[in-house]
C-alpha cells in the first residue's frame, strides 16, 4: 500500500513537471510568446513551473536550432528521478540499466498524453466561439499537427473530423509504445 501511494505521488509530481517541461519545449519550438508582456497566461505558468530546472541546464546545454535542449533534458531528468526512486523502492529488482529505458518510454508516454490533452481541450473550445488568449495558444499548438490530416480528410457535413483522427493516431501510438516498452523490458 505504501509503495502504491508513493508511486502515485511520484507519478503525479514528476509527470506534471516533466509534462510542463515538454510543453515549454513545444511552445518554444512553435515560437509562441511566453513572456509576461505577451499576455499568455499559459506561458507565464509554464515559465514559473520550470525555470528552476531549465535555466541552470540552459547554461550548459545550448539550443539546437529551435529545439530547446534544456527543456527536453529537464523532462528526461525528472522522469529518470521518478523511475530511479521507484527502482530503489522496489528493492532494485530489475537491473539499473532498465531505469533510463523506462524514463525514455515515460517521456514518450508523457508527450503522447500531453498532446492528447491539448487536442481534447482544443476540440472542446472549437465548439464554442471564444476570443481568448488561451484559445489562440491552443490553436497555435494543435494546428500544425492537424494540417496534414486536414489536407487528406475533407470536412464532413461542415464538421472538421481531423481532431478525432489525430486522437485516434495518438491512441495507436500509445498502444505501440506500450508494446515496445514491454518488449524492451523483456529483452533486458
Amino acid at each position: 500500500m505504501l509503495y502504491q501511494i508513493v508511486s502515485l505521488l511520484l507519478e503525479v509530481v514528476c509527470g506534471f513537471l516533466s509534462g510542463t517541461c515538454l510543453l515549454r519545449l513545444y511552445m518554444q519550438y512553435q515560437r509562441i510568446p511566453m513572456s509576461a508582456r505577451s499576455g499568455n497566461p499559459l506561458g507565464r505558468f509554464v515559465f514559473a513551473l520550470t525555470d528552476w530546472i531549465v535555466l541552470p541546464l540552459r547554461r550548459v546545454l545550448p539550443a539546437i536550432g529551435s529545439l530547446d535542449t534544456a527543456s527536453l533534458v529537464a523532462a528526461f531528468l525528472l522522469q529518470l528521478a521518478e523511475f530511479g526512486l521507484l527502482w530503489l523502492l522496489t528493492g532494485a529488482v530489475v537491473g539499473l540499466f532498465a531505469v533510463p529505458i523506462l524514463a525514455g518510454f515515460g517521456l514518450l508516454r508523457m508527450a503522447i498524453s500531453g498532446l492528447t490533452g491539448l487536442v481534447i481541450v482544443y476540440a472542446v473550445l472549437s465548439w464554442v466561439q471564444t476570443n481568448s488568449v488561451m484559445a489562440d495558444v491552443l490553436e497555435r499548438l494543435v494546428a500544425p499537427l492537424l494540417q496534414p490530416i486536414r489536407r487528406v480528410l475533407p470536412l464532413v457535413g461542415g464538421i472538421d473530423l481531423s481532431p478525432l483522427v489525430l486522437l485516434l493516431i495518438l491512441q495507436i501510438a500509445a498502444i505501440v509504445l506500450g508494446n515496445l516498452q514491454a518488449a524492451a523490458l523483456m529483452a533486458s
